[in-house]
């Protein structure tokens, strides 16, 4: 198989743009790399399409126009990028390099972290809730349990934390994330080390 014929049955538009770096909202609109384009005019999946400057075509024409290319070597370009074997010598049998997956971009860097951390709060904050429940004190005399002090403290915290990664601007985001990162995978541990200990505890 040539090198076109590789890159057209194994990659979009769309996943080499994403390679090299277009962000591409969820309606598959994005701004276009080739004018200058202020609000999202490409249309782009299997192929793109510009409403903009018009330019089109497939994952081969993306990547020669992008970096400057004629069309073969732009696609020996996205063959060696995705790892994607072809064809080098019709007498001989190619060699066949072992798919590697695309590199993550950096949007998708940001959108896994805030899931994590997402998922860890929504975690502690369920476990605060439980605590100021079951540690509340029975009598105005009993000493406080720190599970019930540290629900008390903190559970408005995270909610505002909650908040902040559902509704917040991006920037408030990426500053959650940069500050409370460490932090969230020491509560991740704390929480796995106590559910460890409660389900040794019921056996």
């Amino acid at each position: 198989m040539s090198p076109f014929d590789v890159v057209r049955e194994n990659v979009t538009a769309r996943q080499v743009a994403e390679y090299y770096g277009l962000k591409v909202n969820r309606n598959g609109m994005a701004c276009c790399p080739f004018h200058d384009d202020r609000s999202p005019s490409m249309k782009i999946d299997n192929r793109y399409y510009c409403f903009g400057c018009l330019a089109k075509g497939d994952a081969v024409d993306y990547v020669a126009r992008l970096f400057g290319l004629g069309p073969k070597d732009a696609a020996e370009k996205i063959c060696a990028d995705f790892g994607l074997a072809y064809d080098r010598d019709r007498h001989g049998s190619p060699p066949r390099a072992k798919p590697i997956k695309p590199k993550k971009t950096d949007e998708q860097l940001f959108k896994e972290a805030e899931r994590y951390v997402f998922m860890v709060l929504c975690d502690y904050h369920d476990m605060l809730l439980k605590w100021k429940t079951e540690y509340a004190p029975k009598s105005p005399d009993e000493e406080f349990h720190p599970y019930f002090i540290e629900a008390l403290r903190e559970i408005d915290h995270v909610e505002y934390l909650l908040d902040t990664l559902l509704d917040g601007d991006i920037s408030d985001r990426a500053f959650l994330l940069s500050e409370y990162g460490k932090k969230v995978q020491d509560i991740e541990k704390r929480l796995r080390r106590i559910k460890e200990l409660a389900a040794g505890c019921d056996r």
